[in-house]
């Protein structure tokens, strides 16, 4: 399938992005709708959930369009659906792993897929996410293990500091981060390299993953400025999103 380009609308719930798929539906757009994929009435596996919108472009201009044909993608999520999916995308960022595409740490694709789950209960969703609890009791039991496991909190938040950090930086000339978290000291180290130091910020890298080897939680990531000026162009509301998630998280621990 070739785009020619895609948008996404976040609103406030899921009602309203199930209302907004019956407008596009019943609208005279000249686009032709050529599949729906609803993955709130059948999640993705990862977790994943919201609705999209596959129209083929459509010109009836005199002259044939040479985009006719190609096709517009259009994703509809609602706010905690958005929320996740950007803790999703900031957590594989930082861990270098595309755990949105269902590839990394099995523990934090399983987490995922279990905060989803305690998600679509708050919206009232009817549909389950597969594979996870269907008793709640059972769901948020398993969710507080991996979240305790995994420095959940503390890392998103320590994540928060470091993208400030990545844009100041990437000013100085600095194209490297390595990263040593120590969640359960509430400490963040950050060394920036330059572009043509790759292989000194490779080698510290693996000296640092020995020091904290027998700290608890404690990590040690390698990441581009790049990969933070990615992040914020794809999720230029991360401080807020992130913040929704990590209180959806707490209600769901707490019930």
């Amino acid at each position: 399938m070739q785009d020619i380009g895609g948008c996404r609308a976040i609103v406030g719930t899921t009602r309203q992005v199930i209302q907004l798929v019956k407008l596009y539906e019943q609208s005279d757009l000249k686009h032709v709708l050529d599949d729906v994929d609803d993955y709130i009435a059948a999640p993705k596996e990862s977790g994943y959930r919201g609705v999209h919108m596959i129209y083929k472009y459509f010109s009836d201009k005199q002259a044939p369009s040479i985009y006719n044909g190609l096709y517009i993608e259009v994703q509809l999520r609602s706010r905690l659906q958005h929320a996740w999916a950007t803790a999703v995308e900031t957590i594989g960022t930082f861990l270098s792993q595309s755990l949105k595409s269902s590839q990394g740490e099995e523990e934090w694709l399983r987490f995922f897929a279990l905060a989803s789950a305690a998600i679509a209960i708050r919206e009232g969703s009817p549909a389950v996410v597969p594979n996870t609890p269907t008793k709640p009791k059972d769901l948020i039991f398993e969710l507080k293990v991996l979240s305790d496991r995994l420095n959940v909190q503390q890392t998103l938040q320590m994540y928060s500091q470091i993208v400030t950090v990545g844009r100041e930086h990437a000013q100085r000339g600095s194209n490297y981060f390595l990263l040593k978290l120590e969640p359960s000291k509430g400490k963040i180290t950050i060394e920036g390299f330059k572009r043509n130091q790759m292989s000194e910020a490779s080698d510290r890298y693996l000296e640092v993953e020995k020091e904290i080897s027998e700290t608890k939680g404690a990590e040690a990531v390698l990441v581009s400025v790049d990969s933070i000026v990615a992040l914020q162009r794809a999720y230029p509301n991360y401080f807020l999103d992130t913040t929704v998630f990590l209180q959806a998280l707490q209600r769901a621990l707490k019930s």
